[in-house]
């Protein structure tokens, strides 16, 4: 059999069948996963197409996983936390769902006053236990849709769960199906994707869902979890580890909608976001992310960091506002007391601030020279130098005018009389053998002190 495929414009064969295969023993893939070396990346040197989705988005699990890994938020930060995802998802909607807990009455309490905002995006979705009672109560409370957990590596199904393929299959069918019946979206989290046995287990399950979906009409949708950060993206890598190979298989074999297909991977090995940017490039439209990757262990992909892939994959931010992610970062820090590392890319402290006196000087004379972006204009946050024993004249120079807001006319050079004395007074300060960072407070008594009597010696020799 064969049918004509519109996205290639070429006949493709329909005849693929991966029937689920029963093992006695659980395939742990201990060529791979040996527990006392570090995982090894093997490749066969079979590579897939890249099929972008015309259209992709985000999803937050903020209020899921990444609370599993913080003390709980109260309902007043979590409905606050919810304002500002709104804010920066924009009039499209790129930032599509939210995800939370049901457990708790204070779960509850954040859903329904968040559904009183009666935003469109983000849209609430849930995440339970498997059960009718809870299902139910999804409904009543007015979701559409919620996550269900099916776990399908064998390290689950035999060790945790202590079934068999084929009972974990039948089990998840039952469940989702009582889902269904219950007038729930069901998102199926094929948790440990990166260690399971795909043609044997993955494709032959996601295929079994897309029939039950085709019998009662009800879309089913899937979210291939990276439980534990194996997935890599290098070309010809083999499965499980391959996330082009996931995407591609769980779209063309399985034939699971690119609208219904989400990554959600962890950081365990440092791949997050790169692997969340290739799950959007092979064919997956939704990526799973927390704010600023707080989740389980390593954390989730972060959400700032794929608004900032998405603008630089589609060229457009499709009106996200991005200064949000400032107001992000400054409300963990200052009302939920969450200490950012400084070094993170778009939301720590020092993200866009030099200490090199060269790298000062060149954004003296230009500040594209080392800056990222327009970080003032896109996060409000200006590119800033942090003043040591390295920073030279032109680092002085270009902090007085950042901080003091002065360009044009106003702007000081690194010759003036002004940045000398404090560049003078820096040295010397290390030359008695300080280690520390000069502080923005320092530096600004200082600069005023000296501006006055500067200004002061002016008007007497006139």
């Amino acid at each position: 059999m064969y049918q004509f495929n519109k996205k290639t414009n070429l006949l493709e064969s329909t005849e693929q069948n991966y029937p689920l295969v029963a093992v006695k023993k659980p395939n742990l893939y201990r060529d791979y996963f040996q527990y006392d070396e570090i995982p090894k990346v093997v490749f066969n040197r079979r590579i897939v197409p890249m099929e972008v989705p015309s259209e992709f988005w985000i999803t937050d699990t903020t209020f899921r996983d990444g609370q599993q890994s913080r003390q709980p938020y109260t309902v007043e930060q979590m409905t606050h936390i919810f304002d500002l995802l709104h804010r920066l998802s924009g009039p499209k909607g790129i930032v599509r769902m939210s995800e939370f807990f049901l457990y708790t009455k204070k779960d509850q309490e954040a859903v329904y006053k968040c559904l009183e905002k009666g935003y469109e995006f983000p849209e609430i979705t849930s995440w339970i236990r498997a059960s009718k009672k809870d299902f139910q109560l999804v409904k009543e409370i007015g979701l559409k849709e919620t996550g269900i957990l099916v776990s399908c590596s064998d390290y689950h199904i035999f060790h945790k769960m202590h079934m068999t393929r084929h009972q974990a299959v039948d089990h998840y069918l039952a469940v989702v199906r009582e889902c269904i019946e219950t007038g729930v979206i069901p998102r199926c989290h094929f948790e440990d994707i990166t260690r399971a046995d795909f043609y044997g287990f993955v494709v032959p399950f996601a295929t079994a869902l897309m029939e039950l979906s085709r019998e009662t009409g009800v879309p089913v949708k899937i979210r291939a979890c990276d439980t534990m950060g194996y997935g890599v993206t290098y070309p010809g890598a083999v499965l499980p580890r391959s996330v082009e190979g996931i995407i591609y298989g769980l779209v063309n074999h399985a034939g699971v909608p690119s609208e219904w297909l989400e990554w959600h991977g962890h950081n365990d090995f440092y791949r997050a976001v790169n692997n969340a940017s290739y799950a959007w490039l092979y064919g997956a439209c939704s990526v799973n992310c927390a704010l600023l990757g707080i989740g389980e262990r390593t954390g989730n992909t972060p959400l700032e960091a794929m608004v900032i892939e998405y603008a630089q994959l589609r060229g457009t931010l499709d009106g996200m506002d991005t200064t949000v992610i400032t107001e992000i970062a400054e409300y963990f820090e200052k009302e939920l007391h969450y200490p950012i590392p400084p070094m993170t890319p778009f939301v720590g402290k020092n993200f866009n601030v030099t200490r090199a006196g060269i790298h000062a000087d060149g954004l003296l004379k230009n500040e594209e020279i080392y800056n990222i972006f327009n970080t003032d204009k896109l996060l409000n946050r200006p590119v800033k130098i942090a003043i040591s024993n390295t920073s030279g004249t032109s680092g002085i120079a270009h902090w007085i005018n950042t901080h003091f807001h002065l360009d044009g006319e106003e702007a000081v050079k690194k010759t003036d009389e002004l940045v000398e004395i404090i560049y003078q007074w820096v040295n010397e300060q290390y030359n008695q053998g300080r280690v520390t960072m000069i502080t923005d407070e320092e530096l600004e008594a200082l600069t005023l002190q000296t501006k006055k009597e500067l200004d002061e010696g002016k008007k007497a020799e006139a």
